[in-house]
């Protein structure tokens, strides 16, 4: 079945700058940023077995995110956590989230270079002003404590019954107060993306 065109309806960012949780002031603060891309979803409404297509059309999209995610933390090379997920509108159905994995993980991995991690993920149906939230993990070694993060995103007036939205998220460092052990960042062996 052919599809339509990405209806894209608005776009969606948001930039954090945490500076303390309580406890010293950082010299640098962490960043985290997100895109959200609020689209109709060409399948809501009705159940359909061939899908798969449609995630060759999300590339562009995802591509476009990433990039402006480096844009508002300043570059590949500030990059150190990620993450992505998916709010589907009351007429569509979770299996339309799980379209965007591989469009918006690999659009950042892509962009970033060097990305060995798997990009956690969360998606759910939610109705309008639903809330999400998106894990944060190293990009180089999923099993990095300091970097298990996530930030919430969610928009007013979105995901409509017959919308998707698809986000992307980065962030530039550790939690800002990271002292529950485990592997750190200077550990990482960079041999299978875990650690």
């Amino acid at each position: 079945m052919p599809l339509p065109d990405l209806i894209l309806r608005k776009t969606v960012s948001a930039l954090e700058e945490i500076w303390h949780e309580g406890g010293p002031v950082a010299a640098t603060p962490l960043r985290r940023a997100s895109v959200m891309s609020i689209l109709k979803n060409p399948f809501a409404g009705r159940y359909e077995p061939e899908i798969q297509g449609f995630m060759e059309d999300l590339k562009p999209l995802g591509l476009s995110m990433a990039q402006q995610l480096l844009d508002m933390l300043g570059g590949p090379e500030r990059i150190e956590g990620y993450g992505k997920g998916a709010l589907i509108g009351e007429a569509g159905e979770l299996e339309h989230g799980a379209l965007w994995h591989a469009p918006g993980g690999y659009a950042m991995r892509q962009l970033l270079g060097s990305a060995n991690a798997i990009v956690p993920s969360s998606k759910k149906v939610g109705g309008v002003g639903a809330r999400l939230d998106v894990p944060i993990t190293h990009i180089n070694a999923s099993y990095v404590r300091s970097h298990f993060d996530s930030m919430e995103v969610g928009c007013n007036d979105a995901p409509r019954a017959d919308e998707m939205a698809l986000v992307l998220v980065m962030s530039t460092g550790p939690r800002v107060h990271s002292r529950s052990g485990g592997l750190e960042a200077w550990q990482i062996k960079g041999e299978d993306g875990l650690r």
